[in-house]
């Protein structure tokens, strides 16, 4: 179906690409992973067509279409909803608008008549007559009203036009599907119908994605770029994230006999495909774990942050209490009548569909905004630490990451340059990166600092409104590691399915009529009938 052979890419005197082989065949999903800066979405953009390789080819089979999800929200916006989706398929479109053009003329000729005819023969070959009314419900599905499939893009506000390339890239049923980040700036409900409608999806899809549970509810195989490779790898991410750990512990066990290593690792496989069989996310397309060659399985090259949160003093028993907090933004009500309860251990996952309405809520507990109404108070042996989800403030000085650290540090010990080298060096800033200035950061390190911040500052209780933005999967799987196995109390916001599913147990939802608190999981919370019924009441 698609192929690469020999591509070799270079920038200067780095080499991204050396010599990859690789194909990729229908009926299955492969997740593209490497480290920042491995070139994930260069290797998407050449397999595209929108990036030159230095050397070697790709090819699709002949007659086959390709389609990609847009990352220019702004590209269409001269064009109505309904024909962005149908640009989807350009040679689809093109043929409609030359016979809508033709048809248009007022001296329309015996030539142009022949021409439409031609037209309408190609039209129909490619199910042309239903395009508009597949088009439209693809938008249905996407929450996209039939009242704007004829208002201008520009006229839609950022998800919406998110969602309506989603639909685009998925239109017309492409033999391949290539998607970079496609889960971003999408909420649950659409990333939860992305995920089934791709895991049924019986053509080749091809995603790059820092979402876990996105990368474990589509993929049949982790296609892993590692020391200037392509490697696919037989299941999820999860699958092959705890068999690069095991492979990697088993490297550095010099003195264990080969056939030890073996059966301990013929009995993961077992274990994991008994889990994949019983799991939700399974799907018929996938293929069985239980074929995967034991040899297929090596060690990787990344490296993960040690990202470790201690509290400096345990927290007594009162945390948190709310009651009857109100907030209001530019007369429109954000969320009201909160009324809470924390104990120690909580951890909280805190939810809305109005992003705005979170940051405001994490800006009142922390106390850099008022409320409108109401009133909370922390328990008098509880310290916050606090990750907001703009954080440019913190890095506008010109100085090193050490002296930067530095600001934060508690004891003289900390102050030290050895031990905030040592401190920046465990958060992959080694060697010189620990003197590069703070102001020049990628988003990924800024928040890396921020962690290692928060860490000096050993609170029991951490704040966390989208932690995960910038990071990449290793930070965001040491970064989850860490927290599940926190003691303290957590107050977490995320689009990360994964951190939400694995770290809450209890949700708080914030609507404009209310809130909704429950003690369960995020994936209880979010399928409930119950639950679903009630948060209809409170839109």
């Amino acid at each position: 179906m698609l192929s690469v052979s020999n591509l070799s890419v270079q920038f200067g005197k780095r080499i991204l690409f050396d010599e990859v082989n690789i194909s990729f065949t229908p009926g299955n999903c492969y997740g593209i992973i490497g480290a920042n800066g491995a070139g994930k979405s260069t290797f998407l953009k050449i397999i595209s067509g929108k990036q030159e390789a230095n050397f070697g080819n790709v090819h699709l089979e002949p007659g086959k279409r390709l389609s990609v999800l847009e990352q220019n929200h702004n590209s269409y916006d001269d064009n109505n909803v309904l024909d962005t989706v149908l640009r989807g398929n350009e040679t689809l479109y093109n043929v409609k608008s030359e016979m809508d053009n033709l048809y248009a003329k007022d001296d329309f000729s015996d030539a142009d008549g022949q021409r439409v005819g031609v037209l309408q023969a190609s039209f129909e070959e490619m199910n042309g007559w239903n395009a508009d009314s597949e088009a439209a419900t693809l938008l249905s599905n996407l929450e996209i009203p039939e009242k704007i499939h004829h208002s201008l893009m520009s006229e839609l506000d950022g998800k919406q036009k998110v969602r309506v390339l989603l639909a685009q890239a998925l239109f017309g049923n492409p033999d391949v599907l290539i998607m970079d980040e496609p889960t971003n700036d999408l909420d649950y409900e659409t990333i939860m119908w992305l995920e089934q409608f791709l895991a049924n999806y019986e053509n080749t899809v091809i995603v790059v994605s820092h979402d876990r549970h996105f990368l474990d509810a589509v993929c049949t195989h982790i296609s892993d770029i590692d020391f200037g490779k392509i490697n696919h790898f037989s299941g999820n991410y999860t699958f092959w994230y705890e068999s690069s750990q095991l492979a990697t512990r088993q490297r550095a066990q010099q003195n264990k006999k080969s056939e030890e290593k073996k059966k301990e690792l013929q009995e993961f496989i077992s274990r994991f495909s008994a889990n994949v069989a019983k799991s939700k996310q399974a799907t018929s397309r996938k293929k069985m774990i239980e074929k995967l060659d034991i040899e297929e399985i090596k060690p990787s090259s990344r490296r993960y942050p040690a990202i470790i949160f201690e509290q400096e003093r345990q927290a007594g028993d009162q945390i948190l209490n709310i009651e009857n907090l109100s907030a209001n933004l530019d007369e429109e009500v954000l969320f009201k009548n909160v009324n809470l309860n924390l104990s120690k251990g909580d951890k909280v996952i805190i939810y809305s569909k109005d992003t705005r309405a979170v940051s405001v809520f994490y800006d009142i507990l922390m106390g850099k905004i008022q409320s409108d109404s109401g009133k909370f108070d922390w328990g008098v042996t509880t310290n916050q630490a606090y990750l907001p989800v703009d954080h440019e403030n913190y890095f506008k000085e010109e100085v090193p990451l050490v002296d930067w650290l530095r600001k934060y540090a508690k004891t003289e010990e900390e102050r030290e340059e050895v031990f905030l080298r040592g401190f920046l060096g465990k958060m992959l800033f080694s060697g010189e990166e620990a003197l590069k200035n703070s102001n020049v950061l990628s988003g990924g390190e800024k928040v890396r600092c921020m962690l290692s911040k928060m860490m000096m500052e050993r609170a029991n209780v951490l704040l966390l409104n989208e932690p995960t933005n910038h990071l990449d999967l290793e930070s965001i799987t040491a970064f989850n590691n860490s927290l599940k196995n926190f003691k303290g109390t957590i107050l977490c916001s995320t689009s990360d399915h994964a951190f939400s599913q694995t770290l809450g147990s209890r949700i708080v939802e914030l609507t404009p009529k209310g809130v909704i608190d429950r003690h369960t999981s995020f994936d209880e919370f979010m399928t409930s009938p119950k639950i679903k019924e009630l948060r209809l009441k409170m839109v």
